[in-house]
C-alpha cells in the first residue's frame, strides 16, 4: 500500500490549526483584559483591538504576521502615553498619536491600514487618557492627514511638511472646539493648548524619521526610502555589474526607463518597479560572456556548445541572481523580480536550435526550454517582464521605423500575453494597451532617425582656416599648387 498520501507527524489539521489560532486569540483577549484592569484602562480596549483583528483577518485576508506588527505599534503609542501620563508633567498634547499612522502609511502602503491604524489609535490614546470627543477627533484628523502626506514621501523634505500639516490640522481643529477669539491672546491657553498642538505635528515627522529604518529592519517592510537607497548606483551589486557586465547594466537601464514610464501610465508602484528593474538581471554578472549584450569581441559562445548546454546556462542566472540577491540581503520585492521577469517562458531560440539539431523521431521537450516561473504576481514584476523583451526583441530589428517598432512591440505583448504569462498578475487589457503605447513612445524616441551631417573637407594645410582657404582657391581648371599637374620645385 502506498504512503504518499499520508500526513507526516508535523503536519497538523486545518481544524487543529484553526482551533491553535481561537486558543492564543482567546489567551491574548483574557491577558489583555487583566492588564487593562490593573492599569485603570477603560475595558472595552481589549474588545476594540479584537474587532480590528477579525478584520483584518476575515475581510482583508490579512496575515496573522501584520495584525503583530500593528499591534506592536499600537503597544508603542499606549507605552508612550503611559509614561508621559503618570511619570512626566508633559502636556498630553504634545504625544505623537500621528507617528502611527504615518508609520503605517510608510511601511505597508495601504490606505485601508493607514485610515484603520488612525482611528484605533487615536480612540486608544483617549480611552488611556480618559479624553473627550473633541481629543479624539483632534488626534485621529492630525494622524489622518499626516499619512495621506507622507504616501509619496521620497525625501526629508516630504516628511518636515508633513509634519507642518498636521500641525496646521491640529490647530485648525482646536480653534474649532474653542471659537473665543479672545482665548488666543490668555498665556495659559497659549501656552497650554496652542503651542503643544503646534508642535504635536513637527514631532510626530521627526519620530517617524528617526525610527522608520527600524521597523523597515524589524518588519521586513519596503519604503521608498529604502527603495532611493537601493537605487544608488554605489550600491555593491550595482557597482559589481557596471564593472563585470556592463551590457546588463545598460540594458538594465533602458528596461527600468521603460518599466518605470508603464507603471507610472497604469498607476502602478513606479519606484518599485524601477528599482526591481535594476536588480532583475544581476545573475548574469557570474558568466557575463554567454550573454549577447556583453559579447564585445570574439564572436557568440553559443555557437560553440550544444543548445542542452546553453539552455542550463541560461537558467542558471535565475538561480545564481536569487543567491546573490539573498548574498546582498535584498528585500524579498525586489527577489520577486528575477524569477517572475521570465516566468515560465520558452528559450525559443535555443529550442528551435534543438529541435533542428535533433536525430530523426527525437522527442524534444518544450518544457525543459521553459523557464521553472513563477509567473509574475504583481503588476510591477509583469511590466519589467513586458519591457525586458520588447526591449530585447527592438534591440535585434533592423531598421528602428517607427511603424516596425509599434509593431514588434504589440507582437512581444501579444505573445506573452498567449502563452499565459500574465495570467497570474492583476493586469487588465485596458492598462496593456496604455503599456503598449508607453513602450512605443519611448522606444520610438530612443531609436530617433539622425540626420546625416556631410562630411567637411580640410585645406591640405590643416593650420588655415576655412576663409583663407577659400580666398586662395584658384579659379576652376586652374592647377592646384603642389599637385600632379603643378609638381613642387
Amino acid at each position: 500500500m502506498s504512503t504518499n498520501n499520508k500526513k507526516k507527524p508535523s503536519e497538523k489539521s486545518p481544524v487543529r490549526q484553526s482551533m491553535e489560532k481561537i486558543g492564543w486569540a482567546a489567551l491574548f483577549i483574557v491577558s489583555l483584559t487583566l492588564f487593562c484592569k490593573a492599569l485603570g484602562y477603560p475595558l472595552i480596549i481589549p474588545l476594540l483591538l479584537f474587532i480590528l483583528g477579525v478584520h483584518l483577518i476575515i475581510v482583508e485576508k490579512a496575515e496573522y504576521k501584520l495584525y503583530l506588527h500593528l499591534g506592536l505599534l499600537l503597544a508603542l503609542i499606549v507605552f508612550i502615553t503611559h509614561i508621559l501620563t503618570f511619570y512626566t508633567d508633559i502636556s498630553v498634547n504634545f504625544i505623537p498619536v500621528a507617528a502611527i499612522a504615518m508609520l503605517t502609511m510608510l511601511l505597508f502602503n495601504s490606505r485601508t491600514l493607514a485610515f484603520l491604524m488612525a482611528f484605533v489609535s487615536s480612540t486608544l490614546v483617549t480611552l488611556v487618557l480618559h479624553g473627550n470627543m473633541g481629543l479624539m477627533l483632534t488626534y485621529f484628523l492630525g494622524s489622518l492627514t499626516g499619512s495621506y502626506a507622507v504616501r509619496e514621501a521620497r525625501t526629508r523634505a516630504d516628511m518636515i511638511i508633513a509634519g507642518v500639516v498636521i500641525s496646521i490640522i491640529n490647530v485648525i481643529c482646536l480653534l474649532l472646539f474653542h471659537p473665543d477669539i479672545s482665548l488666543l491672546v490668555e498665556k495659559s491657553f497659549f501656552k497650554a493648548e496652542l503651542i503643544p498642538w503646534a508642535a504635536n505635528g513637527v514631532i510626530s515627522s521627526l519620530l517617524v524619521a528617526a525610527s522608520l529604518k527600524i521597523f523597515e529592519t524589524l518588519f521586513g517592510a519596503l519604503t521608498n526610502y529604502s527603495l532611493l537607497e537601493l537605487s544608488d548606483f554605489n550600491q555593491p551589486l550595482l557597482k559589481r555589474m557596471i564593472l563585470e557586465a556592463p551590457g546588463t547594466y545598460h540594458h538594465s537601464l533602458v528596461v527600468s526607463n521603460l518599466a518605470e514610464a508603464a507603471a507610472d501610465a497604469i498607476g502602478a508602484n513606479s519606484l518599485l518597479t524601477r528599482v526591481g528593474a535594476y536588480y532583475h538581471d544581476i545573475g548574469k554578472m557570474e558568466k557575463p560572456e554567454y550573454f549577447t549584450e556583453n559579447q564585445l569581441v570574439g564572436g557568440n559562445k553559443h555557437d560553440f556548445i550544444e543548445p542542452s548546454m546553453s539552455r542550463l546556462v541560461i537558467l542558471a542566472h535565475v538561480s545564481e541572481g536569487m543567491e546573490l540577491a539573498k548574498k546582498y540581503k535584498l528585500n524579498r520585492r525586489i527577489i520577486d523580480f528575477i524569477p517572475e521577469h521570465h516566468g515560465t517562458s520558452l528559450m525559443y531560440y535555443f529550442y528551435q536550435k534543438q529541435v533542428a539539431s535533433a536525430k530523426e523521431g527525437e522527442f524534444i521537450d518544450e518544457a525543459a526550454y521553459r523557464y521553472p516561473g513563477p509567473k509574475p504576481q504583481s503588476r510591477e514584476t509583469a511590466i519589467t517582464m513586458l519591457a525586458d523583451s520588447c526591449e530585447g526583441a527592438i534591440r535585434a530589428l533592423d531598421e528602428h521605423t517607427p511603424q516596425n517598432i509599434e509593431e514588434t512591440v504589440k507582437k512581444v505583448i501579444n505573445n506573452k500575453f498567449i502563452d499565459g504569462q500574465l495570467d497570474e498578475c492583476p493586469l487588465t487589457l485596458k492598462e496593456i494597451e496604455r503599456i503598449v503605447a508607453t513602450f512605443t513612445r519611448i522606444l520610438t524616441a530612443m531609436y530617433h532617425g539622425r540626420v546625416k551631417y556631410p562630411e567637411q573637407k580640410r585645406a591640405k594645410n590643416g593650420n588655415h582656416h576655412k576663409k583663407s582657404a577659400e580666398k586662395n582657391t584658384p579659379p576652376p581648371g586652374t592647377p592646384e599648387k603642389n599637385s600632379p599637374e603643378n609638381p613642387a620645385p
